[in-house]
């Protein structure tokens, strides 16, 4: 806030303020230039941008009397309008310290009604539920509490000293459990590998039975065809000729045993042995 004593005063875009003459409220002052009469009146001029302010750190004990410290943030800002930025001036003397110690109140209970650990991970919800009630009381005030933010959340050292092995713990024990999934899951699958190898060489022995019992088949079937192909060929060339071929083994026979033939005009006839010739009638007795 400052407070404009001379004749001729500029405010900026961002500003706003009010006029006072003898102490009284008389006008809502607008960006731009103005005129007053010195110390018979005077301007009280507002910044309406965004405030940052910090929420110091400090000492909260939890639903399960844990005592942690923590802090914050916000962004605070006053109303533009006319009616708040009065109630800036005439409903608090100080608002940015009525404000900030306004927001350390509420941290205290918002965290007292939260354990440790749902402390650690209600940060937003800590924080949105202390906008809302921060805005609740800077109505009045003129004020909009824009954001909260909640910076730090600071356990005793033996606390964190335990959350330490705790997560350690978690971590040793999340490490052996996938450890163990992934042996499980090796295990499952090198079963799964013998399985398909042992269906692959029982598959590859029926198609290889299935390929001998084919060539069994085949190889019987060429033979068949080949004796049909010699009964056929006998049928065809060698009717008539049956009786010659006997003949023939006959004299073969015959000569082995020096047997005794006759060549006739139609060859040698093996049948026609000595004492089966037939006779021819003596010279003397003709």
């Amino acid at each position: 806030m400052r407070t404009i004593y001379s004749f001729i005063y500029t405010l900026k875009p961002y500003e706003r303020g009010i006029k006072e003459v003898l102490g009284d409220y008389v006008g809502f002052v607008m960006p731009g230039l103005g005129v007053q009469i010195p110390f018979f009146s005077l301007v009280r001029v507002r910044d309406v941008r965004e405030h940052t302010m910090d929420i110091p750190p400090q000492p909260v004990i939890t639903k399960d009397n844990v005592e942690i410290r923590v802090d914050g943030v916000m962004w605070v800002r006053p109303k533009a309008d006319e009616d708040s930025i009065k109630r800036t001036f005439y409903n608090i003397d100080d608002w940015k310290r009525a404000v900030v110690q306004l927001a350390m109140t509420n941290l205290r209970q918002e965290f007292g009604d939260l354990t440790l650990d749902e402390s650690l991970i209600a940060r937003e919800k800590i924080a949105n539920n202390l906008q809302r009630v921060l805005n609740d009381f800077a109505k009045d005030w003129g004020l909009v509490v824009s954001k909260v933010e909640i910076m730090l959340i600071d356990p005793p050292e033996d606390i964190k000293l335990a959350m330490h092995k705790q997560k350690t713990a978690e971590q040793e024990r999340r490490s052996m459990r996938l450890l163990a999934t992934g042996e499980f899951e090796a295990s499952e699958q090198q079963k799964l590998a013998i399985m398909q190898r042992a269906e692959g060489e029982r598959e590859a022995a029926i198609r290889r039975a299935e390929g001998e019992r084919e060539a069994s088949i085949r190889i019987a079937e060429g033979r068949a065809q080949a004796i049909k192909l010699v009964n056929e060929a006998a049928n065809t060339y060698f009717t008539g000729n049956a009786q010659t071929l006997r003949n023939i083994e006959m004299t073969e026979n015959a000569l082995k045993n020096n047997a005794k033939v006759v060549l006739t005009e139609h060859g040698i006839n093996p049948t026609l042995i000595l004492g089966s010739l037939p006779t021819t009638p003596n010279k003397d007795e003709a």
